[in-house]
């Protein structure tokens, strides 16, 4: 007696296998609902798939979410899901890019704190960088440490750099800079 082999061969995944493919991209969805408004400009998402987001971060009722999130898996299914993927990655973390890139802002900060021709080196790479405002935060952060108080503006010196090396900070950008100043 032979085997009979009930498998198909067509070349398209199981019903199965698209069914979990769904569910991927629906949990997906709900991972991007989580994240707030600043997260998601940093994925950089399409536009209709960003307003899927928010309108559902706006619906309260949970049947509602529950419908738009899975309105939002099926909208996930017409796009390239990688780009997406990688963002959330980045955000959480995971990409080894972004930890090598956190560590080497870490040690440019402390290079920064111990000396201050650290600052020329600085201007060179980023000719836009408001010296000065570095200068006052350098001080400001070292002041902070002898008086053993938080470390506020040893956190806004790791946001200037990190701002300038995302290319967020121009020469126009002072308002975004006063933020972090020391009253």
């Amino acid at each position: 007696m032979q085997e009979e082999d009930f498998t198909e061969h067509t070349g398209r995944p199981s019903k199965t296998k698209q069914k979990e493919a769904m569910h991927e991209l629906r949990d997906l969805g709900a991972e991007l609902v989580e994240l707030s408004v600043g997260q998601l400009k940093r994925i950089n998402l399409p536009e209709h798939i960003l307003s899927a987001v928010r309108d559902c971060q706006r619906i309260t009722a949970h049947g509602a979410r529950r419908r738009q999130i899975q309105y939002l898996g099926k909208l996930l299914r017409n796009e390239d899901d990688a780009p997406i993927r990688a963002g959330l990655a980045m955000l959480r973390g995971e990409s080894a890019a972004e930890n090598a890139r956190f560590h080497r802002l870490e040690r440019l900060r402390t290079r920064l704190l111990e000396d201050e021709q650290v600052l020329s080196e600085i201007a060179s790479t980023w000719p836009a960088v408001d010296l000065q405002h570095l200068r006052q935060l350098r001080r400001n952060a070292l002041k902070e440490k002898e008086q053993n108080k938080p470390p506020k503006n040893f956190r806004a010196l790791f946001q200037v750099l990190r701002d300038l090396e995302e290319g967020k900070v121009s020469v126009a950008d002072d308002d975004a800079m006063d933020e972090f100043d020391d009253e």
